[in-house]
């Protein structure tokens, strides 16, 4: 739940910061990075490429793909996921501008 203070930060900030806060966990970065090797891969298989089990995997499943990260297809009871390289793309951009306002307006003597 969030705090109604977070609504009044602009929407840009909102999304930079709901992306960093999805990526804040070394397992859903892994799991990027898995995908982004593997192209595609269901969902039971992901745990056994990384230190944890499948209970865990689904619950980082599940705030990758509500974050946008990724994208699952139902194919019986397997889900195949697969990154979403356009919202990536968008996020790189997002992220690229924001890094690039703040390097751009530094100038400190520290």
């Amino acid at each position: 739940m969030q705090n109604n203070k977070f609504n009044e930060f602009e929407a840009k900030q909102q999304e930079i910061a709901a992306l960093a806060k999805v990526l804040s966990h070394p397992a859903r970065v892994a799991i990027v990075e898995l995908l982004a090797q593997k192209k595609e891969i269901k969902t039971g298989n992901i745990s056994d490429y990384l230190p944890i089990g499948r209970t865990t995997v689904s619950r980082h499943l599940k705030e990758l793909k509500n974050a946008g990260v990724i994208k699952g297809e139902i194919d019986g009871l397997k889900i195949h996921y697969c990154l979403d390289y356009d919202k990536l793309k968008e996020f790189k951009e997002q992220f690229t501008r924001f890094i690039d306002r703040t390097i751009s307006d530094f100038e400190c003597d520290c």
